[in-house]
């Protein structure tokens, strides 16, 4: 008890005195702010694209790919596989006793982004006329849903904000055909949103290509299992299957490490910069009280206590930086929309909305008390380590 009464005790000294050195005080805040902020922000592209990428997906919903094919757009699905695919056990049915799924294509389309007027490829998505019944989340907000047969499309409102040329009545030209913007949907702020859709058929008669994947909705969950192996049993079928959700995860995995790795190098190079920060101001502060100090080792208080209470300062002065900075970061990116200037895993462009969410933020704080601890240790030492006449003396 009497060592916790002497760290309280040396503790409240020097944060009593904390208002005679705001200004090197700040230099820690300040510092430690920007290293968290960075690090938050950067992470919160990492986790708004994940998260981005996982609304995509339903465990109660299976897509298939020709096998091999890691990604939609290096797919390729004939018809007549298509149709053993809508056939397989495991498929959901509709009232009007046909496979609750969709066949789909991928396309690239150049747009002209609002910002830049950069040139980025999008993706035009074909799919089935059954696609809202296998996609509920997908809601139409603005205009009407596209006919069949006829070259109309609808834009999520996602890519709306972000590019030119996408409103009702405007022309999208493809290689082959030009197509005609009827609706705008949401769906979730998901993958989807961030696509250009019309119907598959008319996509496939324009550019005189076939399916990439399948997607169908399962009778439950637990149905993959069974929808799986009546595929990979089938002789006549060379295809990958995955539940919905997982491919999507997958997806995003490869940018999401690099982006991981940046601002972890970023941070950490900021971070360096903040415990020399944090060292200097220490030392300061400790050569600014080494009669204090002396004074108080003289009566009888430990070394002990000397070096807990001016880590108590500096882990205090990280917090509150750390604080700031995770602050900053929540209020200047969280729900920010942001866009990948290409594709992920070679697909293509995805809007998504920056996520600053607790887990972030502990991370952050973490870091800053890290950086204050390390910053704080060697002054504590050396305070610890005063000798005591010595100090008595000094001017």
């Amino acid at each position: 008890m009497k060592l916790f009464r002497q760290i309280g005790a040396v503790t409240a000294m020097n944060l009593r005195s904390l208002p005679q050195r705001a200004s090197t005080s700040l230099v820690i805040v300040i510092g430690i702010a920007g290293v968290v902020a960075v690090l938050v922000s950067v992470l919160a592209m990492s986790t708004g694209m994940i998260k981005a990428m996982q609304n995509t997906g339903r465990d109660d919903r299976a897509i298939v790919l020709r096998n091999g094919s890691t990604t939609e757009i290096s797919s390729a699905m004939p018809r007549e596989s298509a149709t053993l695919v809508l056939g397989a056990a495991g498929v959901k049915r509709g009232t009007d006793g046909k496979p609750i799924a969709s066949t789909e294509g991928l396309r690239m389309v150049n747009l002209h982004r609002r910002e830049d007027n950069a040139e980025v490829g999008v993706a035009f998505r074909g799919v089935s006329p059954s696609v809202w019944a296998l996609r509920p989340e997908m809601k139409m907000v603005e205009g009407r849903a596209f006919q069949p047969a006829v070259n109309e499309i609808i834009v999520g409102r996602a890519l709306q904000s972000q590019f030119k040329n996408l409103q009702i009545g405007d022309k999208i030209s493809t290689k082959n055909a030009t197509w005609t913007v009827v609706g705008v949907f949401t769906s979730g702020g998901d993958f989807h949103e961030s696509e250009l859709i019309g119907d598959v058929e008319t996509m496939n008669s324009a550019d005189q290509r076939g399916y990439q994947s399948v997607t169908v909705m399962l009778e439950s969950p637990a149905a993959f299992q069974s929808f799986k192996d009546s595929l990979t049993g089938n002789p006549a079928l060379a295809v990958d299957i995955e539940r919905e959700r997982d491919f999507f995860s997958r997806q995003s995995e490869t940018i999401g490490k690099v982006i991981k790795i940046v601002a972890y190098v970023v941070g950490g190079i900021m971070a360096i910069g903040a415990i020399f920060s944090a060292l200097n101001t220490m030392y300061s502060a400790v050569s600014t009280r080494v009669r204090e100090i002396a004074t108080l080792r003289a009566l009888g208080f430990g070394s002990t206590a000397m070096v807990l209470s001016v880590l108590a300062e500096a882990l205090l002065l990280s917090l509150v930086g750390g604080a700031l900075g995770a602050l900053a970061a929540f209020l200047f990116f969280h729900g920010h929309q942001v866009s990948t200037s290409a594709g992920s895993q070679g697909t293509h462009h995805l809007v998504f909305e920056l996520a600053v969410n607790a887990q972030l933020v502990t991370l952050g704080i973490i870091w800053s008390c890290v950086i204050g601890l390390i910053g704080g240790l060697l002054p504590a030492i050396r305070a610890a380590r005063l000798p005591v006449a010595q100090a008595l003396n000094a001017v």
